[in-house]
Order: structure tokens, then sequence, then C-alpha cells
């Protein structure tokens, strides 16, 4: 699967509201999605190299949100 590298820089930078929202509730911090975010811009969306951890973070909340519709 390839990550849309603009579209997560996006959603990272200037959607983090929506990834607060997202993860309201959860258990799960903003600041560790943003990590996991963050890591796949530096490596270029490679999801290969995320953890066990790190892709239950990227499956439940970025994936999501990089699929939802634009507002």
């Amino acid at each position: 699967m390839n990550v849309d590298l603009p579209l997560l820089k996006n959603l990272i930078h200037k959607r983090n509201d929506e990834i607060e929202k997202s993860v309201a509730g959860t258990g799960y911090l903003a600041r560790t999605v943003i990590g996991v975010g963050t890591f796949l811009l530096d490596n270029e969306g490679d999801i290969d190299l995320l953890s066990a951890k790190q892709r239950v973070v990227f499956d439940k909340f970025l994936l999501p949100l990089l699929h939802a519709p634009r507002r």
C-alpha cells in the first residue's frame, strides 16, 4: 500500500484537530498518532517499517482520516 505523502503531511501539520477528535475517549494520545505519521513521512511512507503497534495506530486512526472526504 502506498501512502499519499502530501495528504499525510497536510493531515499531520494542518489537521491536528481531526486527529484529536478521532482519538478522544480511546485511550490513545494524539501525539502518538502524529508520531506515527511523522515516522511515515520521514521514511517515505514505507508502511513495512512500522512495528505492530504502530501499524495498529496507522490502521485505526491515520488511514480513516486519509480516506475521509475533505471538508
